[in-house]
């Protein structure tokens, strides 16, 4: 049985998540923030393009995000991994009011595992907002995990400034490699795409990639060299090393969403939840901001804009006020 309710339960406590929270909480909103403490840039040192804070380390700016939340006598975090949402019926008289519209007549009950000595937790809360980011698979490679995030790095967004002007690599096995590579192009002039032998890239793409001095190379990769994450080539499994000096990955993502898989959530491209510009999914009071929603990974400060923009729509649908 659930022993508390709130008005938005939040699954996932990354930029998106901490900035929905905040904005509810001023909102004077009930909210409680359920975090599982597996970031998907836990690997990286510093993030760029966040105003005021960049070149802060990503975990430097959860902890400040947190501080400020819990400043809130409204707001709530706990580090826990959530199990299970499930719809619950309202009877007509306890359905909440809205305005010109019918009364919303579901509550969402919560089941959480704490994790780090926290408790498990049984909850009620009257919106749910998923915010719990995405899961990232790298090429098979052996040793690129020791290079990840600090020589090599998938944000080309976030990390493209910082490798200007040097000898880059991109390695990927998808089918989006010519638009990442043309992206990287604005920092180096020297960017060879490493295909290892499954992503695609056509012919049509590779000479407008050639008119931009990018190579293509399709041969299968060995593995990355370097030292203490510094990469210096990649290794062909021909024994051939391709020298760079950095460059990056384009991992495959999945959604984390495996606790909401009977709320019957529209899903597209590696199951991202599909929302309206508001942040409302196809189901009645449940929301997604960040990297969980189309079209996927996001900066920072972005992910942090959605957060914002939802609790707001959480707020008013709460209410039963309209957006004019």
């Amino acid at each position: 049985m659930a022993d508390e309710h709130y008005d938005c339960l939040i699954v996932g406590g990354g930029p998106a998540g901490l900035s929905a929270a905040l904005n509810l909480a001023r909102a004077r909103r009930r909210v409680l923030v359920i975090d599982a403490n597996r970031p998907r840039n836990a690997v990286t040192l510093v993030s760029h393009g966040f105003i005021t804070r960049d070149g802060i380390p990503p975990h430097e700016l959860r902890k400040l995000a947190r501080q400020e939340l819990e400043a809130y006598p409204g707001a709530e975090f706990q580090l826990g991994t959530v199990r299970r949402i499930v719809g619950i019926p309202l009877a007509g008289a306890a359905a909440r009011p809205s305005m010109g519209t019918e009364p919303v007549s579901v509550r969402y009950g919560i089941e959480a595992t704490g994790v780090n000595a926290s408790p498990d937790r049984s909850v009620t809360a009257s919106s749910v907002l998923i915010a719990s980011g995405l899961r990232e698979t790298l090429p098979a490679l052996p040793s690129i995990r020791a290079f990840y995030g600090m020589g090599l790095f998938s944000c080309i967004e976030c990390d493209g400034y910082e490798q200007s002007d040097r000898p880059l690599a991109l390695i990927g096995e998808t089918g989006d490699l010519a638009a990442r590579a043309l992206l990287i192009a604005q920092w180096s002039h020297d960017l060879t795409v490493f295909t290892n032998g499954v992503g695609t890239v056509t012919p049509a793409q590779e000479r407008v990639l050639a008119e931009r001095g990018v190579r293509i190379e399709r041969r299968p990769i060995s593995d990355i060299v370097g030292d203490r994450g510094v990469v210096s080539g990649i290794l062909l499994a021909d024994g051939e090393t391709v020298p760079v000096e950095g460059g990056f990955v384009r991992p495959r993502w999945s959604a984390n969403l495996d606790f909401a898989e009977g709320l019957g959530l529209d899903t597209g491209v590696w199951g991202l939840l599909h929302t309206d510009a508001d942040g409302r999914t196809n189901v009645t009071g449940v929301y997604a901001a960040g990297d969980s929603t189309a079209p996927g990974p996001m900066q920072l400060i972005v992910a942090a804009g959605a957060g914002a923009r939802t609790a707001a729509t959480i707020n008013r649908d709460l209410i039963g006020v309209q957006r004019q």
